[in-house]
């Protein structure tokens, strides 16, 4: 006969509710930051497309907006700093280890390269512009996923978790953003390449967010409850509905600008919904003692 448990299981409770793991004190200014970051890469691999296949508007709408587009992420990130001169004082050491001082030299890097760019396509300079929007083209990958990685380095339940899945989502938003600002500003017998960028960009931004709110045992629920869920469950939508117009509105400049605001703002509403669904993994200690006593018990 098999003894009985005289004890039931124990609930867990952690000492007085207080979160196990310190949430990370960066305020929604690092979601706006992400999504711009992101704006910057996509555009300027609009902008490299356009320039490669003789499309002039495509080419000037990226290069524009990724300059604006990093401008605005600058700001928010050294807004959160609090401290305009900690940006600064991350590029006096580059760290390898580190993605924050990695990712720090990135956004200098791409920046240079970027303001090349829209400068020579105000002053019409092309060879000067290819040169510098080539070489923010070839940054654009790092740049837009970098990010990923500065989130699932983290100590935050979900977004270590998301670590394989967040740089697919984070890339593929980059692409559809980038897409979005093509087929606003330019004429719809050019956006071809970003239909192209807007399908690519969709099938990795929801092949990544699938697996993020589903895959990840209870460390998926921040992602699928509250308000993080609502954004995630907007951003779908809208990225349907934005690849949708892409694809049936070719011909038409109304329906393409539409199509890009909707990507645009699904863009927006993933990124601040990975942010918000990590930021409440690690308010919650089920999230940091469940899964630990899961790894335990295997």
């Amino acid at each position: 006969m098999k003894d009985r448990a005289m004890v039931p299981p124990a609930e867990f409770r952690s000492y007085y509710g207080r979160p196990i793991v310190r949430p990370a004190v960066w305020h929604h200014d690092i979601a706006a930051y992400l999504f711009t970051g992101g704006l910057a890469a996509g555009s300027a691999l609009l902008a490299a497309g356009g320039d490669a296949t003789n499309r002039p508007g495509l080419r000037r709408a990226g290069r524009l907006t990724a300059l604006g587009a990093l401008g605005a992420s600058t700001y928010f990130l050294i807004n959160d700093l609090g401290r305009p001169e900690r940006f600064h004082h991350m590029l006096r050491v580059a760290k390898l280890t580190s993605p924050m001082s990695v990712g720090t030299w990135i956004l200098s890097a791409f920046g240079g390269a970027a303001g090349v760019a829209a400068g020579a396509e105000v002053l019409r300079l092309p060879r000067i512009g290819a040169t510098g929007g080539y070489a923010a083209a070839a940054l654009a990958p790092a740049l837009a996923t970098y990010t990923a990685v500065l989130l699932a380095d983290t100590a935050t339940p979900s977004w270590h978790a998301a670590y394989p899945e967040l740089p697919f989502v984070f890339a593929g938003s980059a692409l559809a953003s980038g897409a979005g600002v093509g087929l606003i500003a330019a004429p719809p017998s050019e956006t071809v390449p970003a239909r192209t960028m807007a399908v690519l960009g969709a099938a990795m931004e929801l092949y990544g967010a699938h697996r993020v709110e589903t895959t990840k045992g209870i460390l998926s629920e921040p992602y699928a409850q509250g308000r993080p869920g609502r954004l995630l469950r907007a951003g779908r939508t809208l990225t349907a509905l934005g690849v949708a117009g892409a694809l049936l509105g070719r011909r038409s400049r109304v329906v393409s600008a539409l199509s890009g605001a909707s990507l645009l703002a699904a863009s927006l509403a993933t990124r601040f919904g990975i942010f918000d669904g990590g930021i409440a993994s690690a308010k919650d200690p089920k999230y940091t003692v469940i899964p630990q006593r899961e790894r335990l018990n295997r």
